[in-house]
């Protein structure tokens, strides 16, 4: 049987289309059915989510760490939302609802479909930018204010997995948690450089969206991420 197909997508681009959180799909998700079989394709993409479209009518979807299988996760359901092209996705957490304005791509969640993740605030943008990447055991949510009153957030990630992702570059799911518990619209810069914007809206449902850009069909399981990481923005 030939290798499955792997669309490589960067999700919540900066405005001129750098950096991004890198995210693998596969379309064909019957190309690999079993549980197992996607953990270890997972793994070796080395993302730090991969999705298997098992409907792509329906928009329903699998999504995996190089770990762990999640119920629901952030970039995962933008970026294929996006690709898709769908309403709404059906993930094992519930229906997400998928909109977009031309430019961005946004996801409604609830934020208690979110896996847990401490939110630790700092005192300034600088202060987020001197972390180092701490131990791991603790998935880490670290920002600051860059302008309250404009609600402008700095933001890392640290999934403290110990799976070979020590930092992630943009994170939906965290995002969807400070818009919750700060209570108003935020636009974050994470990472690099990457921008989500989300906003809290009725009955503890979240909006975030991003600009999503194709960085390749991949026809072969054997590790793309190293070279995405490593390739200039």
């Amino acid at each position: 049987m030939a290798p499955p197909v792997i669309d490589v997508l960067r999700v919540f681009c900066a405005p001129d289309g750098a950096h991004g959180n890198a995210l693998g799909v596969v379309r064909e998700g019957a190309a690999v059915p079993g549980e197992e079989e996607r953990q270890a394709l997972a793994r070796k993409l080395g993302f730090s989510e991969t999705v298997f479209v098992d409907d792509p009518e329906r928009g329903e979807i699998d999504i995996y760490t190089p770990t762990l299988r999640l119920p629901f996760a952030g970039h995962p359901c933008v970026g294929s939302g996006w690709l898709l092209d769908v309403p709404e996705l059906v993930t094992p957490a519930g229906v997400v609802g998928v909109r977009g304005d031309g430019e961005f791509t946004w996801i409604e969640a609830r934020a208690d479909w979110a896996p847990p993740r401490t939110l630790r605030r700092y005192g300034s943008p600088a202060e987020v930018d001197a972390l180092d990447v701490p131990p791991p055991g603790e998935w880490i949510y670290a920002w600051a204010w860059a302008d309250e009153a404009a609600g402008r957030v700095r933001a890392r990630a640290f999934p403290g997995r110990g799976d070979g992702i020590d930092e992630d570059e943009a994170t939906g799911a965290a995002a969807i948690l400070l818009a919750q518990e700060l209570g108003r619209a935020l636009n974050i810069t994470q990472g690099r450089g990457s921008q989500l914007v989300a906003a809290p809206g009725p009955d503890g449902v979240v909006e975030v969206g991003g600009r999503v850009r194709l960085e390749q069909p991949h026809h072969s399981p054997a590790g793309p991420r190293a070279e995405l990481a490593v390739r200039p923005e």
